[in-house]
């Protein structure tokens, strides 16, 4: 046998089966080791920034069994930080903008003035209207087919089959 700069000495080799054990011994301390680590992470709680105008509580109560029924269950993998502005469009940017400093990972507004306060609050945290204007007419979308941006939801299709139907 060849030797080189890297090879042991013939009495300092393993026998393939001593190859083998240490390489089982070593793949399962890894996959002990990666299994307990994933084990003691702690699960992510995502976060949901809902504002709304006037208070709604069935509402409110409505979009919580939602969530509940694709999987998202407040207090187990979710959180959502409501703010209510009393019937107030004029507190609609100071609660968008208290949410996005919070770092909640989505706005969920249902509202124009509050589709508004959203993109005037963030142009990175994805914001969904629950059912809202024509966002290409305001400039808030480049297209139907490709909003492109930050804001998606259901809009009001009649102005725009108006336009384009």
């Amino acid at each position: 046998m060849s030797k080189n700069a890297y090879s042991l000495p013939e009495d300092k080799r393993f026998s393939g089966a001593m190859k083998r054990r240490g390489f089982i011994t070593l793949a399962g301390g890894a996959l002990a080791w990666a299994t307990a680590a994933r084990a003691q992470q702690v699960k992510r709680v995502s976060r949901i920034g809902l504002f709304l105008p006037p208070p709604r509580n069935s509402e409110v109560d409505a979009f919580l069994v939602a969530l509940r029924g694709l999987g998202w269950v407040e207090g187990e993998n979710v959180h959502v930080e409501y703010r209510d502005a009393d019937g107030d469009d004029n507190r609609l940017p100071a609660l968008a903008a208290e949410l996005v400093a919070l770092g909640v990972d989505v706005l969920v507004t249902a509202t124009f003035p509050g589709v508004l306060a959203a993109h005037r609050a963030t142009t990175t945290i994805p914001t969904v209207m629950i059912v809202g204007p024509d966002l290409v007419t305001l400039g808030l979308a480049a297209s139907m087919a490709h909003p492109g941006g930050n804001i998606t939801g259901q809009t009001f299709f009649l102005s725009v089959c108006s336009k384009t139907c």
